[in-house]
């Protein structure tokens, strides 16, 4: 006891703390692994959540993008029934007339699409499809910049006389025909009708989550007297209209025009509200963007609780080895260990495990992320701030589990260590 008693505290450096951590991670390595496990799955599930989230993001701005950023969208005003609202674009409240008088009285306006739309059953032989039947003008494909790449587009006399023709979209191709088939020329049946293909549409891919190429394009005329049927009194009804501003720059000068130009045509003075609704598509990309930020936040917090698991399976083991290590801990304080250096060792243990789990979640967070952007067809996106969010959390975890079990191996008395079993 006298000798212990003069043997003077050594100074152990940074270094010579690693080592030892090292060595004593090393030593139990399937403990090590196991306990580093927690940490793993976390991380790489924030990672993986935060990158696909900000890939699926960009796809979808991207495929928006595509579609025109100088568009908006004039949606007719919601139907009800039986006090429940339809939806914008439900009510008989614009026409066909509004959207040709918008596209030469608004000086902002490029050009102007008016649009019907429906769901219904296209038969072709024996096979079927649901899909969307859209009313359209010839003004469509310069508006939405999409144009046929087999066949044409119906034509003004089309238009005129309400001919029974049909451009169809590349999944509905696919749908009835092999590739090697001829569809122009092929009629299908839409409500008992019989609509002889002329075009197919380029493909445009899906745009959150519809998809742009499942639809049929019909003459707005035959779609309004043969389709749905249900003109207004004054004038033909759509659903809405698509409007190309002059450059992006121009989209708000529009939106005013088009406004007060339909609260005049409409007898609409304030306070009654509008019987239509603006959206451009800056205001879906905006939203969209909104919406998946925050469904990442949501899913990335749920998978950060395996974080907390981590951290109470790291603060478990760690006691537990406290305990089996405790004859050791009092032969090293018995030849000059100061309780600093305990507590540093053992500190250094929870972090290292914690660092070296962290760095094989980012590892495999960022390979899920990349094979889920390959096998789904989207950006590969990892920011360094996901990345160094996930680190700083595992040094986070890793400091807060090792405290208390590095205190307890610094205050253990070496006499009361070094008799224990």
């Amino acid at each position: 006891m006298v000798q212990l008693g003069k043997i003077r505290p050594t100074q152990v450096s940074l270094l010579e703390v690693v080592t030892m951590a090292v060595e004593a991670l090393w030593s139990n390595r399937l403990r090590t692994s196991l306990t580093m496990l927690g940490v793993v799955i976390g991380i790489a599930s924030v990672i993986t959540v935060t990158s696909v989230g900000q890939g699926v993001q960009k796809a979808t701005e991207q495929q928006i993008q595509s579609l025109g950023t100088n568009v908006m969208l004039v949606l007719a005003g919601a139907a009800r029934s039986g006090g429940i609202s339809q939806g914008f674009g439900s009510a008989t409240t614009l026409t066909w007339q509004d959207a040709q008088a918008i596209a030469q009285q608004v000086p902002a306006a490029e050009s102007v699409t008016a649009y019907l739309q429906r769901s219904g059953q296209v038969v072709y032989g024996e096979q079927n499809t649901s899909t969307s039947i859209l009313g359209v003008d010839l003004a469509y494909p310069e508006v939405k910049e999409i144009y046929p790449q087999e066949g044409q587009f119906f034509t003004q006399a089309d238009l005129d006389n309400a001919e029974p023709v049909v451009v169809i979209g590349s999944t509905v191709r696919d749908t009835f025909f092999a590739p090697a088939e001829l569809a122009v020329g092929r009629s299908l049946r839409i409500q008992n009708g019989r609509y002889r293909i002329v075009g197919v549409m380029e493909s445009k891919g899906s745009v959150g989550g519809q998809d742009q190429d499942d639809r049929v394009y019909i003459p707005l005329t035959n779609m309004s007297s043969r389709i749905v049927g249900n003109n207004a009194i004054n004038g033909t009804a759509i659903n809405g209209f698509w409007l190309k501003a002059l450059d992006q720059a121009q989209l708000e000068a529009a939106q005013f025009q088009v406004t007060n130009l339909l609260r005049v045509r409409h007898n609409i003075y304030p306070p009654a509200p509008d019987d239509f609704r603006i959206s451009s598509q800056i205001d879906i990309i905006n939203t969209f963007s909104s919406v998946v930020g925050l469904f990442t936040v949501l899913v990335g917090a749920i998978a950060g609780i395996s974080l907390v698991v981590g951290g109470i399976g790291i603060a478990n083991i760690m006691l537990v080895s406290v305990v089996e290590r405790t004859r050791e801990i009092g032969i090293r304080k018995a030849i000059g260990a100061t309780s600093r250096a305990v507590l540093q060792q053992f500190l250094t243990e929870a972090i290292l495990v914690s660092l070296l789990g962290g760095a094989l979640g980012v590892s495999i967070g960022v390979g899920l992320a990349f094979a889920a952007s390959t096998l789904f067809k989207f950006p590969f996106v990892v920011s360094l701030w996901s990345i160094g969010a996930g680190l700083g959390l595992a040094l986070t975890v890793g400091l807060i589990a090792g405290v208390i079990p590095a205190r307890n191996a610094a205050n253990l008395d070496p006499i009361a260590a070094l008799r224990s079993d």
